[in-house]
């Protein structure tokens, strides 16, 4: 027994002595830092070279190397700035929504917010364009206006409102276009309290659209053929004062003439 031990003692002395190197110590916090930069730096550089690929290699060795860094948090941020310039659409909008997620704090938040409604608006953007509206499936739509509206009243003063309300003009107008398409069927087949749900909603949900004064003129019909002229009147006056400019001001003022009496002439401009 006492051989054992005196065996297993010089054993340990011995790869104590020089048998075997000790472990290199543990990076400092400031080696951790600047190694994290490094290794990030050389992630940009093919980024910036559009190497999609190799980016994309390389920024997730500085998320699995450095996770307790600044970079790897910009890392993750980056791998979805390259999907999106990749135009994998569905793929950088989950990557955006991962780094909103994990980092709600972040200070790069706003941006990856910006970045999921743009690739939103990207990826409704066929629907825009494309099939006729009873083909189209909105859902996108419905979700890039949905992001666009958030992004918009959580951050108001945002670098690129401007750009962020076109595209919501643009998705609203279609799923405007959409409710007035729906409420000409319904009006069509004399389903009339569904034709004006239909409008009153496409003027409620989606102000600014563009098409108020094609949904007055839609409603006001409608309540024409329901036999509310009250209703009509007044949401056909409503057009003629908010829109005088609008195209639709011409059939506004034939329907109300139908309705008795031509409507009020506007004062002259330049007088009280």
């Amino acid at each position: 027994m006492r051989s054992a031990r005196a065996l297993i003692l010089a054993l340990g002395l011995a790869f104590s002595a020089g048998g075997c190197k000790a472990s290199r110590p543990a990076d400092s916090p400031l080696e951790y830092t600047e190694n994290a930069k490094r290794d990030y730096d050389e992630a940009l550089d093919a980024y910036f070279d559009r190497d999609w690929e190799q980016a994309t290699l390389l920024l997730r060795e500085v998320k699995r190397k450095y996770g307790y860094s600044r970079y790897a948090r910009l890392a993750d941020l980056r791998i979805a700035d390259a999907e999106y310039n990749q135009e994998k659409w569905a793929e950088s909008i989950g990557s955006y929504k991962a780094f909103v997620h994990d980092y709600p704090n972040d200070p790069e938040v706003p941006y990856a917010r910006y970045r999921i409604s743009k690739a939103l608006f990207q990826q409704a953007s066929p629907s825009l364009l494309l099939p006729p509206l009873e083909e189209r499936d909105l859902a996108s739509v419905h979700e890039s206006y949905a992001s666009l509206r958030a992004m918009l009243q959580d951050y108001p003063g945002y670098k690129h409102t401007r750009e962020l309300e076109y595209m919501l003009e643009a998705v609203s107008g279609l799923l405007a276009r959409h409710e007035l398409y729906v409420a000409r069927f319904y009006l069509a087949e004399d389903r009339f309290e569904a034709a004006v749900a239909r409008c009153q909603y496409a003027l409620r949900k989606f102000e600014g659209s563009g098409l108020e004064p094609e949904a007055m003129l839609l409603l006001g019909e409608t309540y024409m053929k329901m036999k509310k002229r009250g209703k009509a009147r007044a949401v056909l006056e409503q057009l003629l004062a908010s829109y005088p400019a609008s195209p639709f001001k011409i059939p506004a003022t034939n329907f109300l003439r139908m309705l008795g009496g031509a409507p009020p002439e506007p004062p002259p401009s330049g007088t009280n």
